[in-house]
Order: structure tokens, then sequence, then C-alpha cells
């Protein structure tokens, strides 16, 4: 078996196992936690890393997770040992937690090879937790596993659900435009977050609790399980005891992170209307397990897969619903014809066979594949001279008469001139024009982050519209919804054509055709080109330095590019 350094078959053994003088140090400090003897005598010794913050509202319950899998580690006969990692709170980190996904990346990674784990359990749950976590490990490749802290419940507003990040965003449309007072939208704030957990809108932070599932890295129905419900703590048990049984056994990350588990992930994507941010992360945690992915599969792979989920921001439900409804379960078993139903699991069985008894106990919140509330309605890859390495649109959250626009460019070349000047009652624009953000991609903001969703006008929301088409090289968050063209590459931070559109031009969409157009030729362009000039670097020392001279762009994850890849799990050398 598979199982790394050490006479024992695991690389726990190398820091515990035998009679040198290191074996003795490493032991005796461990004692002073009143860990007994027996604990040393071989058995896997596994890592608990947490992402606990009371800054990352989403993830502050989970040393309370924490405990439950150890519980299960403890019962099957390993050692849990737990390690702290950089958190990245979604609701209060500045600028963007985005630009230090890769940053607690790295500290998953170098905090995994550098201790004695033969196995670790990845607990998260905020946005770029998951991901965070799951690049880290991959780039160790030992038994990996994957809790999840589980979202809100529903929030509660007059009579009727309200949903994370969804509902701010109508409530703030609706207070600008006056139709709710001051009031009214501070009471609403106190209703909609009720507990502990994540999102509770299919938002990134569902999206890729879902993903990991879908992966096979998470136990089957764990995705959807409320963060307060008692049966996601007896399921973090029930993973505990499982990881012990995958270091056993030696199955290794890459061994469920196969092509046919991030094919599986991008349709099971498709099929609950995912966030976006899905697509910069998969492509992210496949450069790091050695996968070969491209932007234009999370086009080709879901032309013909249902979006059967129900869920704000494209429909109605919430989480809490969803779990009541069965879960990602049943959305797998409903879409199976579509899946690599062979593909191997975090249980050492298959996804056929981890989803062969799901029932569906709510039709409307996931509809059978048979009574989809669309096909192929999940993201849309398009290109042109706008975009010419990708930019994506989520049809699901779109509005339908968009779909093909032709419209003027009104331009905002900074988040900062946008809101300046987004409410002047002389800006010039109207429903039928395309508003264009820049500056905004992983090197121009820096970190690329979720500004996509650009407020409409004031004097457009009076008019009672809702959506406009929108364009930058921004993100947008899961929660949003509406006409949206995302992550524009190459970026304007590095010369992209986005850089070169001015106030007046006329910008196509299409999406029928996957085109994004600009109406400008190409001598005018060139002459543009040439007086364009690079933004001053965002700081020339520290993370952000870094990170902006060595981040790739979003059609390829985003990640760090000497990132890519796996250093592996070998054991370093000796501190003494």
């Amino acid at each position: 078996m598979a199982k790394g350094n050490g006479e024992s078959g695991y690389r726990s053994h190398v820091w515990f196992g035998g009679d040198e003088m290191m074996n003795f140090a490493h032991r005796s400090w461990m004692k002073n936690q009143g860990f007994a003897a027996e604990n040393f005598d071989g058995r896997p010794v596994i890592g608990i890393c947490n992402t606990a913050s009371e800054v990352t509202p989403c993830n502050a319950h989970l040393d309370r997770v924490a405990e439950a899998v150890k519980r299960g580690v403890w019962k099957a006969g390993g050692f849990p040992l737990e390690f702290p990692v950089m958190s990245l709170g979604e609701p209060v980190m500045r600028p963007t937690t985005m630009l230090y996904r890769n940053l607690t990346s790295i500290d998953v990674e170098e905090s995994i090879r550098a201790n004695p784990f033969d196995g670790v359990v990845l607990l998260c749950g905020c946005d770029k937790t998951t991901p965070a976590t799951i690049m880290g490990a991959s780039s160790v490749d030992i038994p990996t596993l994957v809790v999840t802290g589980g979202p809100m419940l529903n929030g509660k507003y007059r009579g009727r659900d309200i949903g994370s990040g969804t509902d701010v965003w109508r409530l703030t449309d609706d207070l600008r435009a006056g139709v709710i007072t001051l009031e009214d939208y501070q009471e609403a704030e106190a209703c909609m977050s009720r507990s502990a957990g994540h999102c509770m809108t299919m938002g990134t932070a569902s999206t890729m609790a879902s993903v990991s599932e879908a992966l096979g890295l998470q136990l089957p129905g764990s995705a959807a399980i409320p963060a307060v419900d008692s049966r996601r703590y007896a399921l973090s048990e029930r993973a505990g005891m499982q990881i012990v049984q995958n270091v056993e056994a030696g199955l290794k990350l890459s061994d469920v992170l196969d092509r046919k588990a991030f094919e599986n992930a991008i349709k099971v994507n498709a099929a609950i209307g995912g966030s976006t941010n899905a697509i910069v992360h998969l492509l992210a945690i496949a450069g790091r397990i050695g996968v070969q992915l491209r932007l234009q599969d999370f086009d080709d792979l879901i032309r013909e897969v249902p979006f059967i989920v129900n869920l704000q921001p494209s429909g109605e439900y919430l989480m809490e619903d969803f779990f009541y409804a069965g879960g990602l379960p049943v959305v797998m078993k409903e879409i199976l014809p579509h899946l690599h139903g062979d593909a191997i699991t975090v249980t050492g069985r298959t996804v056929a066979e981890n989803v062969g008894g799901a029932k569906n106990w709510n039709e409307d919140v996931i509809r059978p594949s048979a009574k989809p509330i669309n096909v192929g309605a999940g993201t849309a890859i398009l290109r042109g001279n706008l975009a010419p390495d990708g930019a994506v649109i989520k049809i699901s959250a779109a509005d339908a008469g968009l779909m093909h626009h032709r419209g003027r460019a009104v331009v905002f070349e900074s988040v900062e001139d946008l809101h300046a000047r987004l409410d002047q009652p002389d800006l010039d624009i109207d429903e039928t024009c395309v508003m264009v953000l820049k500056g905004a991609g992983p090197k121009g903001y820096p970190g690329m982050p979720e500004v996509g969703n650009l407020p409409l006008p004031k004097k457009v929301l009076e008019r009672g519209i809702r959506d406009m088409v929108r364009i930058s090289d921004a993100r947008m968050s899961g929660t949003c919804f509406g006409t949206v063209v995302l992550h524009v590459a190459p970026e304007a931070a590095v010369g992209g054509p986005l850089a070169l559109v001015r106030d007046g031009d006329m910008i196509e969409l299409d999406v029928a055709r996957r085109r994004l157009h600009l109406d400008v030729d190409d001598g005018e362009l060139r002459r543009r080109r040439e007086a364009w000039q690079a933004p001053p670097p965002a700081s020339e020392r520290g993370w952000v330095n870094l990170y902006t001279e060595r981040v790739l762009q979003a059609n390829e994850g985003a990640d760090l590019d000497f990132l890519r890849g796996s250093s592996g799990s070998g054991v370093p050398r000796p501190s003494h």
C-alpha cells in the first residue's frame, strides 16, 4: 500500500516511530499536551486543517466540527492533530479574499508537508477557504477528505424567506430606487443571517461545497446539511472514521481527483445553477493535481446537462430546502447518465454507488431531469476581439431578453470611478447601454474582486429597470444575478482589449454564438494600443507585490505560476 515513508508505512513514523534523538524529541514535546504513549505506537496521524476564525463568520463554528471529526478519528484508531491556517472571511476582508486564496493554499501545503500527517481532513466553508485548502492539499497528495461547515438556516423576513447575498442586492436596489425605507432595509439586515454557517443561497460557498462533493472529496449528502443541524456533526464524525480507513487503504487525493472527477464537477455545477467562481477555482485545483482542464470545458461539457435546482439566485428556494429535498445525491442521481458513474470517491465507492439510493422529497426544489428548468443553462464561455482568451456569463441568472444585445459602451476606468459617477444626473446612460468596468482583474485590482455585478444607475432603477448588460475583468458573487459578463481575459491591467474600450464604442453580446465583439476597426485599436500605458504596480513589497508579479489570468485559474503542480509528500530534512 502506498502509505508513505517509514517502517509502519506511514509518514508519521519518521517523526514518532524510532529510537533516535529526534524521535525522542518529537514524542516528548507532543506529550506536554497530555497525549498517552500509545498514540505514538504506529497508528495513523490525521491532520485536521481548521480555517475557523471570528472574522470569518461562515467558519466561526468549525472548532465544534473539528471536535466531531476527532471523535471519528479516535474511534477508528487514528491520532487526530488539529492545526490552523490562514482564514479568508468573505464578508469582512478587503480588498478581496481572492487576493489571499493562493496564500492560504501555500499555508495549507507547507503545513501538511512539514508535519507528521498521514492523512488530512480539510475544514472549510466560506468561499475561498474550500478551494484554497483543496489546492494546498493537492500539491502534497496524501489521503484527504473535505468537511464543509454547512449553510445558515433560511433568513426569515416579514413572513417570507430571504437569502444572504441575493436579497442584499435586491433590497439595496429597492432602497436606492425608493421602493423601501432605510428602516425596512435595517430590519432585513437583522433577519438574514440568523445562525452559524455560510450563505444559504447557491452562492459560491454552497457551490464549492457542492463541487467538492461532486469531485468525490466529501461524504455523500454533506454539502447541504445546515451548519446547526445535528446531522452535520454526526456526518463529520463519520468523516473522521473514513479518513483513517483511506490512509490504511492508501487512497491518495490524486486517486480521486482525476479527469472524470473534474468533468463530473463541471456538470454538477451546471445542474445546480452554481457560481461562476467555480470555474476559476476548478481550473486552479486542476493545475495543482496535474489534470488538464480548459476554460472551454465549462461550455462544451454542459450543453446537454439539465439545470434542475430551483435555488436563489437563479430560482426560488434556499439551501435548507435543498437539504430537505435530498441534497446533492438526488441531483447527481438525476443527471447520472451525464456523469462518470464509475469515478471513485473518498468513500472508496463509486459515484453511482454513493447516489443509488437517493430519493427526491420535493420536486419543486430539485426538478426531475425529464422536467428541467432549462438545459445547458449553466455557464457560457464567450470569445471575440474583446475577450480573445475568453469571458464567462452565467446564463441561468441572466435576463433572457439580453442574451443578444448591441449597445453603446459607458466606461468606468475603476471601481472608484464607477461609484463617483454612477448616480450623477448628467451620466449619459440608459438601459440600452453596456456598462464596462476596467481594472478589476487579478493584477489590476489586485485580486479580481466580486465587483462584476455593477450596480445600475439610480436613474435606471427609478424607471423599474433591474438588469443591463455589464462587462468587466472582475468576478461576481455567486449570490448575484443579472446579465453580467465576467473574467474577461486578458484583463485591462495587462493591456487586454478591455483596456482600449472608450465611451460610445458599440459592443455586441451574442450568447447563442458565444461572441463578445467590440465594434471598432483594427486600425483604431492599434492606435489606442500605442497610446495605452500600463498602470503602476499595486505594491512594491510583500505578498501583494509577489502576487501581482506571478499571478496567472482568469482563464488559467488565477493561481501563481510557480504553484502549479506538486512538490509531493516527501518527509523534509530534520530540524536538528
